[in-house]
């Protein structure tokens, strides 16, 4: 992914640097665990943890890769020039390459995974927060993008959090799922090596050894993994859409933060645009690119082939480093989300009264009206509200038919805001438990 949305803390995850390390220390701790076994010498095993300190060259390591062609094989060997080829020549004993390329890719998705659980800690602070704050601020509620029934605008910051709590829920689950590693050798039999050997490194390395590898983990972890990514990008477009929504301009009932010398528009100096909410909409569709290759690495030819291998080296830190960025901005987004309480209000009663129709129609039933003659009563008189500007309380108390079932009193009754909020505590709790409300 390009600097310009990237975080440094997801970049060197990825970065050659780290790749390497984790490299060393399979090899390492494989090697400690042979000596323990009595495959290898145990100072040959020391020896290689003369390493530790050192700074993996990665210009060399590239360069002895452009003779050999093989990446594994090029890190071995610079290895061997930093402990001694001799020291060294119990190192990969019995491992293929991809028991070292596929444990560190799982370290690697791990190490992702704990940060993007750290980032959605901070989306959901902000949801939430912002939740309480305007828990009773009271919007009106849209289906088909048209005026539906009066909510609130915390109900809205709740649902998001809900939202996000469930996809947190979900990388947690695809966190545990591809924690997991492989030393089992050529096409994963352990011929030449002792499984104790990949139970001690999975050990040292935090992860779990894989029940069956074949000569590479099972790739249905890894589509796991990343269709969990695209969720969530999804769910970060969600909440990008609906602040979108909300500061068009005939709409404006919230907007992004607009920072002292922020510049909207090189030819319109008056524009305030959502560029953020905008930026994460395009940011989740490259996470969600990364899932239908994922799902493609599945099948494999046989017990191994590598059509996953540049793939991977692709979606891994690109949906990783991307999903981070885009979480950081929504985070910030949400917390200094700009809300319009009394436009709110305003846009609510555009229509003058006609989101109440519901009210009215559920009354005329329960007064004993069939639903067919309630329905054709209230529309009636929702229709002049649509075609001519007139006030929808109006026109019921006007209505001699409405009138006779209901009464002016009910009808009046109707028009009562605080009916549609009745039930807001009962859903915080459910959302947020209790204890915090």
């Amino acid at each position: 992914m390009i600097p310009r949305y990237s975080r440094p803390e997801m970049v060197a995850v990825w970065s050659p640097e780290s790749r390497f390390r984790i490299w060393f220390e399979i090899e390492a701790h494989a090697c400690d665990a042979m000596a323990e076994l009595g495959v290898i010498p145990r100072e040959n095993a020391e020896a290689v943890w003369k390493a530790k300190d050192a700074t993996f060259d990665v210009a060399r390591i590239d360069e002895i890769e452009a003779v050999t062609r093989h990446d594994v094989i090029a890190f071995l060997t610079h290895l061997g020039e930093i402990v001694g080829q001799e020291e060294a020549r119990f190192v990969h004993q019995g491992m293929t390459s991809s028991d070292v390329l596929d444990t560190c890719l799982n370290v690697q998705l791990t190490r992702a995974a704990d940060i993007l659980l750290e980032d959605l800690d901070r989306v959901l602070a902000a949801l939430k927060r912002r939740a309480f704050e305007h828990k009773e601020t009271v919007r009106i509620g849209r289906s088909h993008g048209i005026h539906a029934e009066p909510t609130t605008m915390g109900l809205t910051f709740a649902r998001f959090y809900a939202e996000i709590d469930r996809g947190r829920r979900r990388l947690e689950a695809a966190r545990a799922d591809i924690a997991t590693g492989a030393i089992s050798g050529a096409v994963g039999t352990f011929a030449n090596i002792d499984p104790a050997v990949e139970a001690h490194v999975c050990a040292q390395m935090g992860l779990a050894p894989e029940p069956i590898s074949t000569q590479v983990v099972p790739r249905d972890r890894h589509a796991a993994f990343f269709a969990t990514l695209g969720v969530i990008a999804s769910s970060v477009e969600n909440i990008a859409t609906e602040i979108r929504h909300m500061q068009r301009t005939e709409v404006l009932e919230g907007e992004e933060f607009f920072s002292q010398g922020q510049k909207g528009s090189s030819a319109m100096p008056h524009k305030r645009n959502p560029v953020l909410s905008e930026n994460l909409t395009g940011l989740a569709r490259l996470v969600r690119s990364a899932v239908i290759p994922a799902m493609e690495n599945v099948a494999l030819w046989h017990e191994r082939d590598i059509s996953h291998s540049s793939v991977e080296r692709v979606i891994a830190p690109d949906a990783t480093v991307t999903l981070d960025f885009a979480l950081h901005r929504l985070a910030g987004v949400v917390d200094k989300l700009v809300i319009y309480p009394e436009r709110m209000l305003e846009n609510l009663h555009r229509f003058r009264g006609l989101v109440m129709s519901q009210r009215v129609l559920l009354a005329l039933t329960q007064a004993g009206v069939s639903r067919e003659d309630a329905y054709a009563m209230v529309q009636r008189n929702a229709m002049k509200v649509w075609e001519d500007g007139r006030d929808f309380k109006t026109e019921l108390l006007a209505d001699p038919d409405v009138v006779q079932a209901l009464g002016k009193e009910a009808i009046e009754e109707k028009f009562d805001l605080d009916y549609h909020l009745k039930h807001v505590d009962t859903i915080f709790e459910r959302v947020f438990g209790a204890s915090s409300i």
